[in-house]
């Protein structure tokens, strides 16, 4: 006789049965779209995270060279991130709507032509932003940095220029394997790059006698080196024959239409990475500016890696959208969002739970001052309401660039955070004088503002195939 599952066998005893159980799942969720965005977001996640940590990484060995080494790489990777990286992230999101559509409305062929178009925007761009990195010093000193923080920061960013092209060109073919549903490869093609960075920058820095300069620049090699991967297995795999039939002259007729999607898609990411910097700088005019700076850093951080883990769903939901639009299925594309909506806001109160728990660990991560763990404790409920809406919008984000709704969502992030938000972090922090609180309640009044208006425009916006493929090829004629 076959053996019985104990669960089951308890749940047979309090009177349920396992297809009930199965049943009331099914009723609160969609178990099986759960099951598909799950597998796509977790390593989407592995993959965002991996990135992340290579500029973490030259941040910490630049760190251990001295404290003015340790601040310039930290204002460099800061405004590097802003600057230029975010930007790079975002002029990408045009492909989540046009390779995600084309592939969901079989049109194959047309995903290598959009992501050689978008590569070329990004190109022209990189050359843009590396100029304004490489005169970056009088600009930082201009904010009222120290020179010479500022000055370590320019030769941090300087160094950091060829790794800002790769990150680019990264970001674009990360798009064109998303909307295809080809993310397994994409954890290896990041994972391995970071773990040769660790040795390749230390031998930069320490051995081959770079120093501080061979802290951006082993970043940039590692970059480069995950792009040299990704092409080669691009160029390779027979899972992309259809989709990328090598170069052609005929993206370049491609390039201004695509810039429609694109620079909103960039300013959409640019005014909400803004918005997290702008408040790390007021903390700076607090009257206790040293604490203040240190909690408010400590608090952007802690909302940025968590919301790695929604940008993971933003990646599948935007993709699930855009394959289903293309495709003509509006009902599945809403079922997608619904299930993500669901799945992130899960993941949030995981996140909230860890925090209301263990914030006094995870704040000495950052310092042992007790001050400032005391005050982050006191943060922590602000700091979680503020995760909860992060994660709704960023699911909501994905969902505008899957439909290609960016002009929409690029309007409302400028509403939201600078006529709301900022306004707001102001009136609190500094007129009614409740301080690095009331910086933190004013970017949460941004973040439900924002949240709201994408939830509205998601809801009331008419969900029929946005045939942006053939849009396109009309505007070329």
């Amino acid at each position: 006789m076959a053996s019985t599952s104990p669960l089951v066998v308890y749940f047979e005893k309090v009177g349920f049965e396992t297809e009930g159980v199965n049943g009331f799942m099914s009723k609160v969720i969609d178990v099986n779209e759960a099951r598909t965005q799950l597998l796509f977001s977790v390593p989407m996640i592995l993959t965002n995270m991996s990135y992340y940590a290579v500029t973490l990484v030259a941040v910490m060995f630049a760190g251990h060279l001295g404290d003015v080494e340790l601040a310039g790489a930290t204002l460099g990777n800061s405004w590097g991130t802003v600057t230029g990286l975010s930007l790079m992230t975002g002029l990408s999101g045009a492909l989540e709507t046009l390779c995600g559509q084309g592939y969901g409305a079989k049109q194959y062929r047309m995903l290598g032509i959009y992501l050689q178009s978008s590569i070329i925007i990004t190109t022209f761009f990189s050359i843009l932003i590396s100029f304004s990195w490489y005169f970056s010093e009088p600009v930082l000193i201009w904010l009222h940095q120290d020179p010479d923080v500022a000055k370590m920061a320019c030769i941090y960013l300087r160094f950091l220029i060829p790794g800002l092209f790769a990150y680019a060109y990264l970001q674009c073919v990360l798009r064109f394997l998303q909307t295809q549903s080809v993310v397994i490869p994409l954890v290896f093609f990041s994972v391995l790059p970071l773990v040769f960075d660790v040795g390749l920058t230390y031998l930069l820095v320490h051995t081959l006698g770079f120093g501080f300069m061979g802290a951006s620049l082993g970043g940039s090699i590692s970059l480069w080196i995950s792009v040299l991967m990704l092409a080669i297995y691009v160029n390779c795999s027979e899972k992309f024959r259809y989709t990328w039939e090598g170069l052609s002259m005929e993206s370049f007729q491609h390039v201004f239409p695509s810039l429609k999607l694109a620079i909103p898609s960039a300013v959409m990411v640019f005014l909400e990475y803004c918005a997290f910097e702008i408040l790390v700088l007021l903390a700076g005019l607090m009257p206790n500016s040293e604490n203040s700076t240190s909690l408010i850093a400590m608090c952007v951080n802690t909302e940025a890696i968590s919301f790695m883990i929604t940008y993971g769903f933003s990646a599948a939901v935007s993709t699930r959208v855009s394959n289903e639009m293309g495709a003509g299925n509006t009902r599945k594309a809403k079922n997608a969002v619904s299930v993500t909506l669901k799945l992130s806001c899960f993941l949030a109160f995981s996140v909230l739970l860890l925090l209301a728990f263990g914030h006094n660990l995870w704040a000495r991560f950052f310092t042992f001052n007790p001050s400032i763990v005391q005050e982050f404790a006191s943060m922590t409920p602000l700091l979680a309401a503020s995760i909860l809406l992060d994660s709704a919008q960023g699911v909501l984000s994905g969902v505008a660039r899957g439909c290609g709704w960016q002009h929409l969502a690029a309007w409302t992030n400028f509403v939201a955070f600078y006529l709301i938000g900022v306004p707001l972090a102001l009136l609190f922090g500094f007129k009614l004088g409740v301080h690095d609180k009331g910086l933190w309640l004013g970017l949460i009044c941004g973040l439900f503002c924002q949240a709201t208006t994408l939830l509205i425009i998601t809801i009331r916006s008419k969900w029929t195939k946005l045939d942006l493929v053939a849009r396109y090829e009309r505007l070329l004629v």
